[in-house]
C-alpha cells in the first residue's frame, strides 16, 4: 500500500518512520510513504501557499491552486507506480471529521493506501475540500496545529497491522477495540512487586495467570476486558451486544457485575 502525504513539514515524518517496531513496515515498503512539500507547488518567488480569508477574521487560509498541483502530482506518481487503478481516497484531517476508529484503521490496512492532506493555519479553502476530499478524519474533540500528528497516528496504526511487523502475529488481535472492547490488564516480572518506601503493600500477579490453565486464563482476560469496558466505555458494551459479539457467559458476567456495583 502507498500513502502520499501533502504537508508543509515533511521533516516531521522521518524520525517516526525510522523508529520502533513499525519501522519494519516502512523499511520493507509494505507501507510506502511518499512526502510532498506543498511549497514546491507554489507559483511565486515567496512560495506562498496561504492568504487572508474573504470576509475577514483571524488566521490565514491555505490556497486551492498549490494544493491542486500537489494533489495532481501525487496522483500521477501513484499511477506511474501502479499503486492502484482507481482514484485514491483523499483524506483530510479536521476536528469536523469522523473519529478514527480501529475498524476504520483495519479497513485502510487492507486497502491500497490513500493521499493524506495535512492542513495548517486557519484551514483549507472549502472549495478544494468540496472538489477533492473523500474522507475527513479526526483524532478527537480537540484542535491541533496541523494534520501531521493525525497522519502519523494513522500511519502507525495501519503499519502495525501489516503481516510480519509485530513480533507476535496475535498481538494486534488482542488490542483494545479489535473485538469492540477495551483490552484487559497485562502483567510481567516480578511475580510479586514489593511495596514502595513507606508502604507495606505488596502487589502480586493475579494467581490465575500463573496457573498454566489456558482456558481459565482466557476467561479471566475476557472478564477483565468486559469489566473495564463496562466501567469506562459502556457504549461499547451496547455496541458489542447489538453486533452479537457477547456470549452467554459474557452476559452472565455482566449481569453479576451490575448486581454488585454500588448504586449512585
Amino acid at each position: 500500500m502507498r500513502f502520499d502525504i501533502i504537508t508543509l513539514f515533511p521533516e516531521l515524518f522521518g524520525p517516526h518512520l525510522s523508529q520502533g517496531v513499525t519501522r519494519r513496515a516502512f523499511e520493507s515498503r509494505q507501507v510506502d510513504v511518499q512526502l510532498w512539500q506543498l511549497r514546491d507547488f507554489a507559483d511565486d518567488n515567496y512560495r506562498r501557499v496561504d492568504d487572508r480569508p474573504y470576509g475577514g477574521g483571524p488566521g490565514m487560509v491555505m490556497l486551492v491552486e498549490p494544493l491542486e498541483r500537489a494533489l495532481a502530482a501525487a496522483k500521477a506518481a501513484r499511477l506511474e507506480a501502479q499503486a492502484e487503478p482507481a482514484a485514491p481516497a483523499i483524506i483530510h484531517f479536521s476536528p469536523r471529521g469522523q473519529a478514527i476508529t480501529q475498524e476504520l484503521v483495519q479497513t485502510l490496512a487492507a486497502g491500497p493506501g490513500a493521499v493524506l492532506l495535512c492542513g495548517r493555519y486557519e484551514g483549507i479553502d472549502q472549495r478544494f475540500l468540496d472538489r477533492h476530499v473523500t474522507h475527513e478524519l479526526s483524532l478527537g474533540d480537540f484542535v491541533l496545529s496541523g494534520g501531521e500528528l493525525p497522519a502519523l497516528a494513522l500511519l502507525d496504526a495501519v503499519a502495525r497491522l501489516q503481516e510480519g511487523v509485530l513480533n507476535d502475529a496475535q498481538s494486534h488481535q488482542q488490542d483494545s477495540f479489535s473485538d469492540g472492547l477495551l483490552d484487559c490488564p497485562h502483567y510481567s516480572r516480578p511475580e510479586v512487586l514489593t511495596g514502595m518506601p513507606g508502604q507495606s503493600e505488596a502487589l502480586p500477579v493475579p494467581e490465575v495467570l500463573l496457573s498454566g490453565h489456558h482456558a481459565k486464563i482466557a476467561r479471566w482476560r475476557r472478564e477483565r476486558s468486559l469489566e473495564i469496558t463496562a466501567q469506562r466505555r459502556p457504549e461499547l458494551i451496547q455496541a458489542a451486544r447489538a453486533a452479537g459479539r457477547l456470549s452467554k457467559a459474557d452476559e452472565r458476567f455482566l449481569a453479576d457485575l451490575a448486581a454488585i456495583e454500588p448504586k449512585a
